[in-house]
């Protein structure tokens, strides 16, 4: 009867986990800029590969397992989070971003003052690009 039940709930797991991996990826492909899409390959996926790791350590019964399945979710928590803010910043710098969709842009008053802290600096220098003051 109890194997019936883990079996019920990893099955369960396995199926929500793959339905929020997919979510993430039709996120991907159908939100319409960067941010967006940001959004939806992060907070998704982080949460499908928990439920499918949960599902593993269930149906293997192991005890053995559970370090290794606890560390493979762990980097993804602490990855995906800081590689999503690097290609947004990255997105940000470069201009890949429809601000007509932002809410409140807190980095502008940031690269703002970074300009003109270099212009005040070093003088009005043409071949410098927006990218080059944020930090």
């Amino acid at each position: 009867m109890l194997d019936t039940v883990i079996d019920i709930v990893a099955g369960t797991f396995m199926i929500v986990g793959c339905l929020m991996s997919l979510a993430a990826g039709i996120g991907m492909l159908r939100f319409p800029d960067l941010l967006s899409r940001l959004h939806a390959a992060t907070k998704p996926q982080v949460l499908g590969l928990f439920l499918l790791l949960a599902a593993l350590g269930l149906e293997l019964r192991s005890w053995v397992v559970l370090p290794v399945l606890a560390l493979a979710w762990l980097l993804q928590l602490l990855t995906a989070p800081v590689s999503a803010h690097m290609v947004g910043r990255a997105g940000y710098r470069t201009r890949h971003l429809k601000r007509e969709t932002l809410i409140a842009d807190e980095l502008a008053a940031v690269v703002e003052a970074a300009e003109q802290r270099e212009e005040a600096e070093h003088g009005q220098n043409g071949n410098r690009d927006r990218a080059d003051f944020i930090d």
